[in-house]
């Protein structure tokens, strides 16, 4: 069901570690991947400072967009656990300035607690 989860808009949950090492050139110093998805070709990951935004723009996806929103700007966030019925989990999150929320459809199986818990320290810790 991978293919038919990443057309549905489904996140699946990456490797932190294979996350640091791919993005250690635009991390800063003493910044560490803690958490990471990925929604087709595009990413969102969590570090201990910021959350990034990659989009991968154009057919062959060669040209890249790196959103970086600080913790101190997200406002609030929800976290939505699966229910019997509605099997994917889904986060919300608004950045001061703006009204709409930014929106993921995370996988099932995607670690939600590990998703509220990260944005949690980060933002508050």
């Amino acid at each position: 069901m991978g293919l038919l989860d990443s057309l549905l808009g489904n996140a699946s949950e990456l490797d932190s570690e294979e996350l640091n090492q791919e993005f250690s050139p635009i991390l800063a110093d003493n910044e560490q991947v803690e958490l990471g998805f990925k929604l087709i070709r595009d990413m969102f990951i969590f570090t201990n400072k910021r959350m990034i935004i990659i989009d991968k723009q154009g057919l062959t996806g060669k040209k890249i967009e790196y959103h970086s929103v600080p913790f101190k700007s997200i406002t609030h966030f929800i976290v939505e656990s699966a229910g019997h019925f509605d099997m994917d989990s889904e986060l919300k999150i608004w950045i001061s300035g703006t009204t709409d929320p930014i929106i993921y459809e995370l996988k099932r199986g995607a670690d939600v607690v590990a998703i509220q818990k990260t944005l949690a320290n980060c933002m508050f810790g």
